[in-house]
This record gives structure tokens, sequence and C-alpha cells, in this order.
């Protein structure tokens, strides 16, 4: 290589690093300012549900450690898809930030024309998980997933079970339980979580697949028997209930989440100091037995451990959706 070419190849080499060192010290610097202004928490669904109740437990956390306002959003709108856009579409500023749930990484299977793409967001802490229980009407006599099979089987058709809604987490689950048992039963969705225990506590279903925030308050209860919980360990609250997966049933080892997000390109150096907020807000004593009290189980991940579970949990639901035949439009 000749003097001429060295020296070029010199000044690309060295122009590279001042471009490399440019964007780490903005990066850098953004995250030593941030937050200097109040943040938005965007979250998809009305007031007073679970994940506004989240948004603004861990937003009060949040003002209490920065000193700057954390403003909560409620922008409900097509089973979330306004919420998940807005912030999908938001400044990669950090000041914008989500409160997501499963359907997050659910609608892209599910819609055929989705606005936003599970790319435009970066996963920055998983702050708890749900997961679906498997209950029955006490008064059925079944205690144990095998004896609801037995009888499902010998009565093809005449079992049913109830979801909270269309092509929401307990119907896909529901389905893919018919699949890996082998049985048939025909599906009753109702309009959201309360109705659907309302429905099982009246006998109204044979088998409700229902969230864990919704069912907790009845754990206890002399009208219902909890089979398995869907979801990849065992609930806190039931120790002695077993998975799916224990029961003998595969495909149903993924559990619902809440988790923070921020648009994709946020600088790094931002989304690694907030996901680390998050995740002592998560772990802190007072904040962890409130999640528990609600019936989920905390978290509090690291954006590094987040991203890959999302991609995992993405692709389980889109071969469920896909397997199951299950489509809005």
């Amino acid at each position: 290589m000749n003097i001429t070419r060295r020296r070029s190849l010199a000044r690309l080499m060295g122009a590279a690093s001042l471009a490399l060192a440019g964007t780490w010290s903005t990066g850098a610097l953004a995250a030593d300012n941030y937050p200097s202004k109040p943040v938005r928490m965007i979250v998809p669904f009305p007031p007073g549900g679970g994940t506004d109740i989240i948004a603004r437990l861990v937003g009060q956390q949040l003002n209490t450690r920065w000193g700057q306002p954390v403003v909560v959003e409620n922008k409900p709108g097509a089973s979330g898809i306004l919420g998940y856009n807005t912030v999908a579409k938001a400044p990669a500023d950090g000041y914008t930030v989500l409160l997501g749930i499963t359907t997050l990484i659910q609608i892209p299977w599910l819609y055929k024309d989705v606005p936003y793409q599970l790319s435009d967001l970066t996963p920055v802490s998983q702050i708890a998980k749900s997961a679906d229980m498997l209950m029955v009407p006490r008064s059925s006599g079944i205690t144990t997933i095998q004896q609801f099979i037995e009888k499902a089987k010998a009565a093809p058709g005449t079992f049913s079970y109830g979801s909270y809604g269309n092509a929401t987490s307990s119907h896909m689950n529901g389905e893919r339980f018919k699949q890996q048992a082998g049985i048939d039963m025909v599906h009753v969705p109702y309009q959201g979580a309360g109705p659907l225990m309302a429905a099982l506590l009246g006998n109204q279903v044979s088998l409700a697949l229902v969230d864990a925030t919704t069912a907790y308050p009845h754990l206890k209860s002399d009208k219902v028997n909890i089979l398995a919980v869907a979801g990849a360990q065992r609930h806190p609250a039931l120790p002695n209930v077993p998975t799916m997966t224990e029961s003998g049933i595969s495909g149903l080892e993924a559990n619902g989440f809440f988790g923070l997000f921020v648009p994709a390109k946020t600088p790094q150096a931002v989304v690694d100091k907030l996901g680390a907020e998050v995740a002592a807000i998560v772990q802190s004593p007072a904040v962890r037995q409130r999640l528990l009290d609600m019936g989920l189980i905390p978290v509090g991940s690291l954006p590094k451990d987040f991203k890959p579970q999302m991609d995992k949990d993405a692709e389980h639901w889109k071969q469920v959706v896909k397997s199951a035949g299950i489509t809005i439009n």
C-alpha cells in the first residue's frame, strides 16, 4: 500500500472514530441530563384498569426519584393500537414512553393493517408477568386437568370454555389447550374478564381461562376449582397448582406481560438508565408487594433481558394465531 493510500485510509478511520465518539458522547450526555422535563407515559387503555394502575404506580415512583413529573395519558382505541402507534411514532428521546401489555406483540398477527411494527419500539423493562388460570365450577367435581380432558373426550362438543373476548390471550390459550388435549369444546367469548368470571361462578361455562388479576380475589372461593395455570412457572399465590406443562399440556408456556417501551432509536444510554430505574422500582419491597396483591408476578428486568423475551413471545403468539386460525380482519 503506497503512502497516499495509507494516509487516505488513516483519515477515513479517524473520521469514523470521531463519528462514533460523537454518537457515544451525545447519547451519554442525553442520559446524564435525562429527564430534564416531564415524561409522558402512554396507556393504550381506559383509566381504572390494571394497566392504568401499574402505569400510575411506576410513574409516581419515577416522579419521586427524578423530581420530574411523569404524566400518564390514557389513549384507548382499536384494541390498544392507537396508544401503541402514538409511542411508535413519537420522537426517540425518552420523553414519550409506553406501558404496554401482551396485545402489543399479538396484534401484528391478528390484523391485516397495523400502523406500527414491533421494530418501531424498544423494550425497556418487563414490570410484571400475568397468567391465565384454568378454572371450573366446583360443582363439576373436576379437580385435575386429566379429569377434565377425560370427560370432554367422552362428550365431544358438549363442553364449553369461556374467554374474556375474541382474539384475547385466553381465547388463544383455550384454542391451544383444545389442540394439545385433543378435545372439542365450544368457545364462548365474553366482553371482558369480569363478565367471564361471573359466568363461571354462575355455572354458565364448563371451563374458564381467567387472567390472574381477575381470578385473584376468588382463589379461595368455595365455588371454583383451579386446575392449572398457563405460563412458564407456578403462580406464587398458588404454589400447589401445577402449570399446564406440568399437567402434560405443552404450548402454553408464554406469560402475559406488563412492560415499558420507548420509540426505536432512543439513545441506548437513555434506554439503559430508564430500564435500571424501573427495575429498581419493581424490586423495591413496597412495589413488589403491590404487584403481588394484584395477582401478578413481579419481574423488573433490564433492557438486555427484556428484548430477547419479547422476541421469543412474539414468535410464540404468531404460531398460536396461525395454528388456531384466529383473525380480526
